[in-house]
């Protein structure tokens, strides 16, 4: 089996860091809920789009330090690994932020995957190889094809529903907050539920 599975707001959680820095510089008052989706809806309802786009690049670039990853992110792909089940992170993620300060973006996700043990031979044990951030949708769309991935694991269900999206790869919409109506995906509020659907059968 090889599994795919997207980066941001998949395996990584921004949702505390938007709030904080949201929160520090006044931007949004305590009845915001402390996740990215309340953070940029509040932004947006003020006239505020390009002051949005700005946090991204700072969340995403120098602020990535400070995410998490969701729970049971790293378990997953500890047990991938000692199932011996083939996975790779594949997104889509641009090279600069479209506003504000230059930070390379790659290398912002890189140190974090780093950090996190991914890369560590003791740990998670992936390589460079293991990793694609592809700087358009179409060429993650080509990478999850020329992989050959069984399974993709995406939090957009937009990204899914993609005409291009190749033909018998199954999908699995990661949807912590059960915000998106059913589609033609397995949909899973947590990484152990996507653990349970992938893994438990290869472990029997």
């Amino acid at each position: 089996m090889r599994i795919g599975v997207d980066f941001d707001n998949t395996i990584i959680c921004y949702d505390t860091v938007f709030h904080r820095v949201a929160r520090e510089r006044g931007l949004i008052g305590p009845e915001v809920p402390a996740n990215k989706t309340a953070v940029r809806d509040a932004l947006r309802r003020l006239g505020r789009e390009e002051l949005w786009t700005e946090l991204q690049g700072e969340v995403y670039g120098e602020l990535m330090r400070d995410a998490e990853p969701f729970t049971g992110a790293l378990e997953f792909f500890r047990r991938c690994r000692a199932q011996r089940v083939s996975v790779r992170i594949i997104s889509h993620k641009t090279r600069e932020p479209f506003l504000g300060r230059c930070h390379d973006l790659h290398a912002s996700a890189q140190a974090w995957l780093t950090h996190q043990g991914f890369y560590d031979a003791a740990e998670i044990g992936l390589t460079s190889e293991d990793v694609s951030f592809e700087l358009t949708k179409a060429a993650k769309l080509a990478r999850i094809g020329a992989a050959g991935c069984d399974w993709f694991i995406d939090d957009l269900p937009e990204f899914l529903a993609e005409v291009a999206f190749p033909a018998g790869v199954e999908r699995i919409l990661f949807d912590p907050a059960g915000a998106h109506p059913p589609g033609p995906w397995r949909r899973c509020r947590a990484w152990s539920e996507i653990a349970d659907a992938l893994l438990t059968t290869v472990a029997a």
